[in-house]
């Protein structure tokens, strides 16, 4: 397990593992959103972020987490594992909701060097992170399955993980 991918639906957990797994392992941690989102919600250009993640993924070692599809034919070639987070979506909302509620309060900045921050407003409109959630979560469930019966992936260990205790367990068993 040395170049490790972690899925799942906004929410689930993705940079908490991510972040935890990276330093059980001694190895980068890459957030997808933090290659993608530049200062003011600006988005990066594909030619930026491909460029961004290609040097990240160059490495010998690295957990990368995030969702976004059209960078797959970068990550997932050289990636030995994918781990799955996939939590109820009750779970997920109530996750979302409440880390969506604490950043809207704190204003704590999202990507650093951003200034990007979660508000009340953004929280509670059209473009909500809740309604994307909703919108998302059974088309990932369906292109996440897929993914895993793909011949072009049987490179990979794949890791589905269904609960809170199987992700904190997992975390648990891997060596240092």
């Amino acid at each position: 397990m040395k170049r490790v991918i972690i899925i799942g639906t906004t929410g689930s957990g993705k940079s908490t593992l991510a972040k935890k797994l990276a330093k059980k392992l001694n190895c980068p941690h890459i957030q997808l959103d933090s290659l993608f989102w530049k200062p003011n919600w600006q988005e990066a250009s594909d030619e930026e972020l491909f460029s961004k993640l290609e040097k990240a993924v160059a490495q010998d070692s690295w957990v990368l987490d995030g969702n976004y599809t059209r960078t797959n034919f970068i990550s997932w070639p050289k990636a030995d594992t994918v781990i799955w987070i996939n939590l109820p979506l009750w779970l997920t909302f109530y996750q979302n909701f409440t880390r969506s509620f604490r950043r809207a309060l704190t204003q704590e900045e999202l990507w650093v060097g951003t200034g990007n921050k979660e508000s009340f407003k953004k929280m509670f409109s059209r473009d909500s992170i809740l309604i994307w959630l909703f919108k998302s979560y059974g088309p990932q469930l369906k292109a996440n399955q897929e993914k895993m019966k793909d011949p072009k992936f049987s490179h990979i260990k794949f890791y589905r993980l269904r609960s809170r205790r199987e992700i904190n367990e997992f975390i648990k068993d891997i060596k240092e």
